[in-house]
């Protein structure tokens, strides 16, 4: 039976790459987006496309109702929506700090404490939360991104605990770079830094991280919860 997944933050780069590989084995998927429209790609691959600002409380709420009418019961959470707003610390505005933190952390509260309540009743769930080899490794002119990346952490490792005895997973993917439109506008020299760091020595593919997404969610990691896992090729070895 195909089950229903949700995916905030999929219209483009990582969240789209997921929502065609869970379309891929079948599972009925519904993405949010905010500013970016969803590409055809997904809309003929059946994915359902829902606007939903994850800062607003009340357009979660309007979201995960409109995709049960839908589709049904949200079983697979992938939290991905969040954004970036950097600068260096010393000059950093409040608003700025505070912004990314709702949108990357808070925003995932607001969406896994939704999906919970229905997990809890059928005792079945799994949720996962996209993180950023940033938040264990810090950045410079990422103070407020990475808080929010390895606040995720925590949020995941606390809801794995309380979560557990329901058959629900609560896991935390990590990427490194990754190629995307977001990566391939910032140039050959910065590209070329970035690179040069990974021990693997190139980004990953929206597909690699899509297909570690997926394992989490699968059968085969029925036993894996609370844990963090790096896609970075290597880039965050020790921590």
């Amino acid at each position: 039976m195909s089950r229903v997944v949700l995916i905030t933050g999929g219209s483009r780069g990582i969240g789209a790459a997921c929502a065609l590989r869970f379309a891929g084995i079948g599972d009925k998927v519904a993405v949010t987006y905010n500013s970016t429209t969803p590409p055809a790609v997904l809309t003929d691959a059946g994915v359902l496309t829902v606007k939903c600002d994850v800062t607003s409380a009340e357009s979660v709420e309007a979201a995960f109702v409109g995709i049960e009418e839908k589709l049904g019961k949200v079983e697979v959470l992938v939290s991905n929506a969040g954004v970036t707003k950097d600068g260096l610390f010393v000059r950093m505005s409040e608003n700025d700090f505070t912004s990314v933190i709702d949108a990357n952390l808070t925003a995932a509260y607001r969406v896994s404490k939704r999906a919970s309540q229905q997990m809890l009743r059928a005792r079945y769930g799994r949720i996962i939360l996209m993180s950023s080899v940033v938040g264990l490794l810090g950045s410079a002119g990422q103070a407020n991104y990475a808080a929010s990346k390895a606040g995720l952490v925590g949020l995941a490792r606390s809801l794995a605990r309380e979560l557990g005895s329901r058959n629900i997973t609560v896991n935390v993917v990590a990427p490194g770079p990754v190629a995307t439109d977001m990566t391939a506008a910032l140039g050959a020299d910065r590209l070329a830094e970035l690179t040069a760091a990974v021990p693997l020595g190139r980004m990953a593919t929206v597909d690699e991280i899509a297909e570690v997404v997926a394992f989490l969610a699968s059968d085969a990691a029925a036993y894996i919860t609370g844990a963090v896992i790096p896609v970075d090729g290597g880039l965050g070895m020790g921590h």
